[in-house]
């Protein structure tokens, strides 16, 4: 299957993510991308607001009917984007647990992957993309400054947004087929290369009811987070995992 052969461009949306859910309810076929050049409520994981300006970076969203559901799907997509721009780029981008993209320790993007069931069968999965592309420090709002980074600030040019897309959509649609062969094995061991923590590395993790911290340990079959706490071994579904310059209270980042 390939990504992107349909692509729906937009001069401005609220979120990709929205629209390209309202499209799969219709019917909309697998693999139709939505692409805006600027998001008026872009968002992230926990409904946070990803910083989405017009012509600053690349926003879009992906459908996918996959089979079944799987923690991979993020993890799935933040290799395929790391993957296409090491080889477009020579850039070496880092996928830290579960859905952000990681450029020289600051954060470049994130992946957000929405499902919808009927009943119990998995019915599609929308995956959004945003990736900080042609932004200097002093776009961001300064909050941000001191975790954001974008392609122009390392590269020192600016890249088009659906030249880079076309460079992801070739990726992903790989990735997506090994994933659709159920190769977990394939995509878990890239993810070991590209994790940006080490096993063993102390890392601070956020649930709902707070920090945690512990060793990291890896990921599990399933693509869950293993951690080592005071209280033992826990494998975790969701949460955030955090640098030591990120606040623990939530704050304006996201994603698509």
């Amino acid at each position: 299957m390939k990504i992107g052969e349909k692509i729906i461009h937009l001069p401005s949306c609220s979120s990709t993510n929205d629209v390209l859910r309202e499209l799969a309810e219709q019917g909309e076929e697998e693999g139709v991308v939505v692409l805006a050049e600027e998001q008026t409520a872009g968002r992230g994981t926990k409904g946070r607001s990803w910083f989405s300006p017009r012509g600053k970076g690349l926003y879009l969203s992906v459908l996918l009917r996959p089979a079944r559901e799987s923690a991979l799907l993020p993890l799935m997509a933040g290799v395929a984007v790391a993957e296409a721009m090491a080889e477009e780029y020579s850039l070496k981008i880092r996928v830290r647990w579960p859905n952000d993209l990681i450029l020289k320790t600051k954060k470049l993007g994130g992946i957000l992957c929405e499902s919808s069931f009927a009943g119990s069968q998995l019915s599609y999965v929308v995956i959004g993309i945003g990736l900080n592309l042609n932004q200097e420090e002093e776009d961001f709002p300064p909050p941000l400054r001191p975790t954001a980074i974008s392609l122009k600030m390392v590269l020192q040019r600016d890249c088009h947004p659906e030249f880079v897309a076309g460079k992801i959509f070739t990726s992903l649609s790989r990735w997506y087929n090994i994933f659709q062969a159920r190769g977990d094995e394939q995509i878990l061991k890239t993810v070991e290369i590209l994790n940006q923590f080490q096993p063993g590395e102390e890392i601070t993790f956020l649930i709902e009811e707070g920090p945690v911290k512990g060793r990291f340990l890896g990921l599990d079959s399933y693509g869950r987070l293993v951690v080592a706490t005071d209280s033992g071994t826990r494998i975790f579904t969701s949460g955030e995992v955090l640098t030591p310059v990120e606040s623990l209270s939530p704050g304006e980042e996201g994603h698509a």
